[in-house]
């Protein structure tokens, strides 16, 4: 490589500015396209904002041109501006990889055909070497860039939708499919969040009764090494391994399996639950999709639905999938093991072969001069196959002549009604058609018969029939089911329930087959009396009824039941229960009244604090006496604000290196009065180069790590701040200022009265996300220790929560008198 001369510069010179994804990815492609590259593979995490990796086998760089490979003007494609009528690459500037270093963080690994090995060099933002060290790649070239925009924000933040990242990634697949083009004989693949699966699986056809079992503690998953519970999952595994079985036995079985999944970390949220079991997958249909198609390979296509026979049927006639094959082939056939119940099984989402795609967006393959021949391939062999045929012409097939019936010659007809001629009757229609004359002809379509399923008609009154024991429990387990968990499924509810039927107590069952018994016994007892009665009080109804034609569209009269409500006969009573034994005690208003002054007056010189009574329907208020008033207490709002007061007093921001440190001075600190409080503040002891590290607890819990290196005289010292934390959204000097300001003008000697507005804001968002992370349903204790910490650590000023509302509602207040009760409980006068 070269350095093109002044003149070249100021002609060719375009001050490239990295703007887009699509951008980085371009000039890394036309890199090695420029250094004759015949594979080229793109890797993206996070659509390209937390890696882009593009690999290719080109010629590789030289190590005499690595020093300068990326800094400006520094190209091997031309020496002056005259070579441009001579160009045949696509870049000639030297700006390209320049600009990717100062938007992110580089590094190249390369190696050419007279290197023994291959050697990795890190960059940093001006494009010179840093480190280096040799790696295991091959030859050619792979550039990794890292952190996309870290150092621009505003940038960054442009992408922070998913819409515009779907944008770029499509521009991506685009730019791929238009080298594709122009390029057959290149090899191109693109890779995104690439999902690996892993596991080991019952073998299909095997015995359910060694390879599930009835509870999920032998079906572990794993996401990145972490074992998870995740019903989304366990729901899939479960329905493609019991559809294999005609019979209904594995329904509410688990599989005994293992099974790991690897996806980047960026796309897996682990801090959800406190035992981190509960892991949010952002890309979870994509991981759903390629596990279905996993297990699909695996057992095959089950559909629920299809009859036992046919899923026989299918299993005998259908080959082996080809995993199970694989499996099949690794052992002896004379091996009689348990082991052959397994198939262990390795698939990577979206595996390349030729042409790879493993995204989650499912980003289309590009086209390769292989796949052309593929495809011609067997255009070839399809028109071969069909010389050996009979042709059928447009011709024919637009007359409706083309099939035709092999028996008559007639061509075959799409729809053909058959009806028996009117002269030709057998004698046995002639025998229904006298027997059905007296018939009512009975329309199907427009006359629906009422079909009754769960109740039975008696007595001309349709009356449910008896609930089995397993029903009875369900229609009260289900309520509680869907109290507990409101956003539930149809098909969950109805797994809990049949679990907990499964699992209930001898006793609990006794009673509900006891409860079924006397359901039964009246049941009958119905039965029986109306059979007795016989017909005769229908029959009286049945002209009338008959009178009135063969199809009712008006109800009939409720005449017949109004007489019977109203007539002067006296109804027939039912016996009325034994009377309760009750006991009357005596009571004295006056004298409960007297006790409670005398307990109060003797407890009247220990201070008590509010005092709980009851949980509201709603179980997320409680009522609290304070004194002689009922308060409504959220206990939510208490613990949002605990939260977050316990936050401004002891979290502290965790500070990332910076890469390029940030100078302090008097003017971007607002002052020398502002650069001497900051120089008053706790140091640690100083390093071997005469810098020492501030360990004030107001820097340091709000993320900032400052150096200062002493110098003779004031103008000649130091600061510069080498760390900050990253994950308050746009923190800087300015907020250092704040802390100072408190320092210097608020006096401020605690981390809680030196936040900046932005650390605050942050910590609010924090105590927010952790309170509703709380149980929903607090028992008794715990909210009694909430009021318990609500009066010792808020004051009486401070009430509400973070977002201003109250912790106490006002209800009413206690009467102590007898004229208070009186005047509450006045009738409203209208």
């Amino acid at each position: 490589m070269k350095q093109l001369p002044p003149d070249t510069v100021r002609l060719l010179s375009s001050s490239q500015v990295i703007t887009s994804l699509v951008n980085v990815v371009k000039e890394l492609m036309e890199n090695s396209l420029d250094a004759e590259a015949s594979s080229i593979d793109v890797k993206l995490e996070n659509y390209g904002l937390d890696r882009i990796e593009v690999r290719d086998n080109g010629l590789g760089i030289k190590a005499d041109d690595t020093p300068v490979m990326a800094v400006t003007h520094f190209t091997s494609k031309i020496c002056s501006n005259e070579d441009l009528e001579r160009l045949e690459t696509y870049g000639f500037r030297g700006e390209a990889l320049g600009s990717v270093c100062s938007v992110a963080e580089v590094s190249v690994i390369t190696k050419t055909e007279e290197d023994d090995v291959s050697t990795q060099y890190t960059l940093n933002f001006s494009g010179e070497i840093v480190s280096q060290k040799p790696s295991h790649l091959g030859q050619g070239t792979t550039v990794s860039v890292l952190k996309l925009f870290k150092n621009i924000p505003v940038r960054r933040q442009y992408y922070s939708s998913t819409k515009k990242c779907k944008e770029e990634l499509k521009k991506i697949q685009d730019l791929l499919v238009a080298y594709a083009i122009i390029k057959p004989g290149l090899r191109l693949t693109l890779i995104h969040n690439r999902i690996l699966l892993e596991g080991f699986f019952p073998k299909p056809g095997a015995d359910y009764s060694s390879t599930s079992s009835s509870s999920a503690d032998k079906t572990f998953i794993f996401v990145n090494n972490r074992p998870v519970h995740q019903k989304d999952i366990m729901k899939l595994l479960r329905q493609h391994y019991s559809a294999q079985y005609p019979d209904t036995p594995t329904r509410n079985r688990y599989p005994t399996a293992m099974l790991k999944i690897t996806v980047p970390p960026s796309s897996v949220d682990v801090n959800l639950t406190p035992d981190k079991t509960q892991v949010l997958l952002h890309d979870k249909e994509a991981v759903l999709t390629a596990l279905d198609a996993l297990l699909v390979s695996l057992y095959g296509y089950r559909h629920n639905g299809d009859p036992p026979a046919e899923k026989q049927l299918g299993r005998e006639t259908s080959p082996s999938p080809p995993t199970a094959r694989r499996a099949d082939a690794s052992r002896p056939d004379g091996e009689q093991s348990g082991e052959r119940d397994w198939i262990v099984d390795q698939f990577p989402a979206g595996l390349e072969t030729d042409v790879s795609v493993c995204d989650d967006e499912m980003a289309r393959s590009c086209t390769r001069a292989a796949g052309m021949g593929s495809a011609e391939r067997l255009g070839g062999d399809a028109a071969a196959s069909g010389d050996n045929s009979s042709k059928i012409s447009a011709e024919d097939w637009s007359r409706g002549t083309a099939l035709t019936d092999p028996v008559s010659g007639e061509p075959l007809q799409p729809v053909q009604i058959h009806q028996p001629s009117k002269d030709v009757r057998s004698d046995c229609d002639e025998i229904k058609s006298r027997s059905g004359s007296d018939k009512k002809v009975f329309n199907a379509i427009t006359e629906k018969r009422a079909a009754l399923t769960a109740y039975d008609l008696i007595s001309n009154r349709a009356m449910r029939v008896p609930l089995s024991p397993a029903a009875l429990f369900e229609k009260e387990a289900r309520v509680e089911v869907l109290r507990e968990k409101p956003t539930a499924s149809l098909q969950d509810i109805s797994d809990t329930v049949h679990e907990r039927w499964k699992n209930l107590r001898v006793e609990e069952r006794r009673k509900y087959e006891e409860k079924a018994r006397r359901h039964l016994e009246h049941h009958d007892q119905r039965t029986k009396s109306a059979s007795a009665e016989g017909p005769g009080e229908t029959s009286a109804s049945t002209p009338r009824g008959h009178a009135q034609g063969q199809k009712r569209k008006a109800p009939l009269s409720n005449q017949q039941l109004l007489d019977e409500l109203f007539s002067a006969q006296p109804q027939k009573k039912t016996r009325n229960p034994a009377p309760k034994p009750s006991r009357l005690l005596p009571c004295s208003v006056a004298a409960l009244r007297l006790r409670l002054r005398r307990l109060s007056s003797q407890s009247a010189g220990v201070p008590r604090g509010p005092r709980l009574v009851n949980r509201l329907a709603s179980r997320s208020a409680w009522v609290i006496l304070c004194g002689q008033r009922l308060m409504l207490l959220n206990p939510f709002r208490v613990e949002e604000a605990l939260l977050f007061k316990r936050l401004l007093e002891n979290n502290i921001l965790p500070a990332v290196s910076l890469q390029n440190p940030i100078q302090l001075t008097d003017g971007s600190l607002g002052g020398a009065g502002y650069t001497e409080a900051l120089c008053n503040m706790e140091k640690r002891s100083p390093e071997l180069d005469g810098g020492a590290l501030f360990s004030d607890p107001r820097l340091v819990a709000n993320g900032f790590k400052i150096k200062l290196t002493p110098g003779l005289t004031s103008a000649e010292r130091h600061l510069e701040v080498t760390a900050m934390a990253d994950c308050v959204p746009f923190l800087g000097v300015e907020d250092l200022r704040e802390i100072l300001t408190a320092v210097l003008h608020r006096k401020a000697r605690t981390v809680q009265e030196c936040r900046p507005l932005k650390v605050t804001n942050y910590l609010q968002g924090e105590a927010v996300r952790l309170a509703r992370q709380l149980p929903t349903n607090p028992s008794r204790e715990d909210v009694e220790e909430t009021l318990l910490r609500m009066d010792q650590q808020l004051a009486e000023s401070n009430q509400t929560c973070i977002h201003g509302r109250p912790f106490l509602q006002h209800l009413s207040d206690v009467p102590s008198t007898d004229q208070e009760a009186k005047a509450l409980l006045r009738p409203l006068e209208l």
